[in-house]
């Protein structure tokens, strides 16, 4: 049987009575689990079984699950998938190449594939093909349910089998995609039917082009590709080759021009100096070549020397195109190689993970104009000649910057902001919408009191039944978090919580803690300062970077890995980023978690034990 697919279109998909779902970049397949056994088969009608073997496994596994259902037919897309929203399709393809049950074995542990399932064909052996998108979608929707499987797409979940949600609205999919580096979306109108074989307009694929500015260097008699290239360290860089999205007018224009300026022949190519300058439209750097390059426009506007590789690794990495970063070279660190384009593509590549915690906050910046070489300053007020898209929010008279998006986190980037401070509310909130602990040792060489300090607080916190999620601060402590339900608790509130838990570590270990403000009577103890939980104060957001020597990042963690062996040197920039793709983000629970704190019900213990004590 061979699948139904979508048709292309560069036109933006927003239509009435159309619904929208991720488009993971893998390979097309559909399962089929009936008596005779489990086949998953490509849209060239193969078989992919023998190639990815965890994906048979994983159903045996929970066969009992799946028997009150079969025959199954679903289809979907298998992927290794590399966030919640992006498959990795150059993975994937090395993965598809491999020739041993030995390497393949290894790889299926290593990193297994997963099947991102987005319609259902067969239930039970009841064919659903004369239904609706709509319908079927909701019968899918209702078999993940009973058959106890996870309804997001997670690529550290265990489950192998993962459903592909509809969307009713476009933009806030489209936003997450275009965050997350994802390949585009697929709209589907609600009533379209499963069509075998057919390349439908009920079904449309948009994709999530990444643009370069590129001059071209080369034409191929032989087959029309036009080669294009941009300067790197002055030298022409090849980037790959483009034949579609000319017009036969422009081809032709363009061909005729190559060869009366060609400085020479290599075989049937025909080669120019660098004049010709325009605009590329692909999906990914893929083996060092544009995957899917199409043309876009001619930039006459443009010369060939300011199509720089730099540019286009931050197009790559779809920065936005109407933000001119400048002085990419510029060194940050003395003793590090980080630049500050380096800088900027972390900001870029952290952005799905620290935006929701930037999200409605009253920004308070640490800017660094001249890296580590230079003096620091406090950034609160918007400066006058911020761009309009900077949105802000008045509070006591100052107009702070509310960082809501890509493009301003990069802006910020680019005036070199390297720390974010935020308070522990949202401007929309009436009360603190977390607690947070920051548990700062007297020196690094205490780190461990900190250590102790946290192990202590989530004894506790697994007595009382709470979720407290751990972070490094970047410098050299921890800070432990527990989300709240907004608008539920006040400071007055959450003050008897912290005061309780500084209290209960000075009774657990005197000698370690203490509740002392003035530093010369602390001694070597760490201070539980209780008091900066309150309205108007700041902490470092998580994945922010941090102005030392090491250049540090407030990275999350798992409660696991807080344990003597823990060294805050290593949460730096290049291993934030790797944590993130090989083990996932230790905060992705935190915003669901707000809903289920049990925080009410202590809160009020807590209560009745000061009225029995006043």
């Amino acid at each position: 049987m061979k699948p139904m697919l979508p048709s292309l279109t560069f036109d933006l998909p927003v239509h009435p009575d159309w619904l929208y779902e991720v488009k993971y970049d893998g390979f097309r397949a559909l399962l089929e689990w009936s008596s005779s056994g489990i086949e998953l088969i490509s849209r060239n009608e193969r078989t992919l079984l023998p190639q990815f073997p965890e994906i048979k496994e994983f159903l045996l596994k929970h066969e009992e699950q799946f028997k009150p259902f079969l025959p199954l037919h679903l289809d979907g897309e298998l992927v290794i998938l590399e966030n919640t929203h992006k498959a990795n399709f150059s993975m994937l393809q090395v993965r598809g190449r491999l020739k041993t049950e030995r390497k393949i074995r290894e790889q299926s542990l290593k990193s297994p594939c997963r099947l991102m399932v987005f319609d259902v064909l067969m239930i039970a052996g009841k064919p659903l093909h004369s239904l609706v998108f709509q319908k079927r979608k909701k019968e899918l929707v209702n078999l993940f349910q009973k058959l106890g499987l996870s309804l997001e797409a997670d690529p550290y979940n265990e489950q192998l089998l993962q459903l592909v949600q509809a969307h009713v609205e476009f933009d806030p999919l489209w936003e997450k995609v275009v965050l997350s580096d994802g390949e585009g979306i697929i709209a589907k109108h609600k009533n379209s039917l499963w069509e075998e074989g057919k390349r439908s307009l009920q079904w449309l694929k948009y994709k999530n082009w990444k643009y370069v500015s590129c001059f071209i260097n080369a034409y191929d008699k032989t087959n029309g590709y036009f080669y294009v290239s941009v300067f790197k360290e002055n030298k022409s860089y090849p980037i790959g080759q483009v034949l579609f999205g000319f017009t036969p007018e422009e081809k032709q224009a363009l061909a005729h021009t190559i060869k009366q300026n060609m400085i020479r022949e290599e075989g049937q190519v025909m080669i120019v100096e660098p004049a010709i300058c325009i605009e590329v439209k692909y999906l990914e750097l893929y083996e060092n070549q544009l995957r899917e390059p199409h043309f876009d426009r001619f930039r006459f506007d443009l010369d060939p020397a300011s199509c720089t590789y730099d540019r286009f690794i931050f197009a790559q990495k779809n920065l936005p195109e109407d933000l001119d970063i400048t002085h990419p070279d510029k060194p940050l660190w003395e003793n590090l190689a980080i630049r500050k384009a380096d800088y900027i593509l972390y900001l870029r590549e952290i952005s799905p993970y620290m935006l929701p915690f930037l999200r409605d906050r009253l920004l308070t910046v640490i800017r660094y104009p001249h890296g580590m070489f230079g003096e620091a300053f406090y950034q609160k007020n918007c400066p006058e000649y911020a761009p309009e898209f900077v949105q802000t929010h008045s509070e006591e008279g100052i107009d702070f910057i509310v960082c809501n998006n890509l493009k301003t986190l990069v802006w910020l980037g680019n005036q070199l902001a390297i720390e974010f401070h935020i308070p522990f509310q949202t401007i929309h909130s009436k009360g603190p919408s977390e607690i947070v602990f920051d548990l700062d040792p007297p020196s690094k060489e205490h780190f461990q009191l900190a250590i102790k300090a946290a192990l202590l607080i989530k004894e506790v916190l697994d007595q009382l039944n709470l979720f407290g999620f751990i972070k490094t601060s970047g410098n050299k402590g921890l800070q432990i978090y527990l989300p709240l339900p907004e608008g539920e608790f006040t400071y007055d509130d959450t003050r008897l919580f912290t005061s309780f838990m500084a209290e209960y570590l000075i009774s657990k270990d005197p000698d370690s803690f203490t509740i002392e403000r003035m530093k010369k009577k602390r001694g070597n103890r760490l201070y539980v300062d209780y008091v900066q939980h309150s309205e108007g104060k700041t902490i470092v957001a998580p994945y922010s970077m941090r102005g030392n020597e090491h250049a540090g990042v407030a990275t999350p963690l798992y409660w696991e890995e807080v344990n003597d062996k823990l060294v805050l040197r290593s949460f730096n920039m290049e291993n934030a980023l790797n944590r993130v793709r090989n083990q996932g983000d230790p905060f992705s629970n935190y915003f669901q978690t707000k809903a289920i704190q049990p925080f009410g019900p202590v809160l009020q213990v807590l209560k009745k034990e000061t009225a029995k004590k006043g």
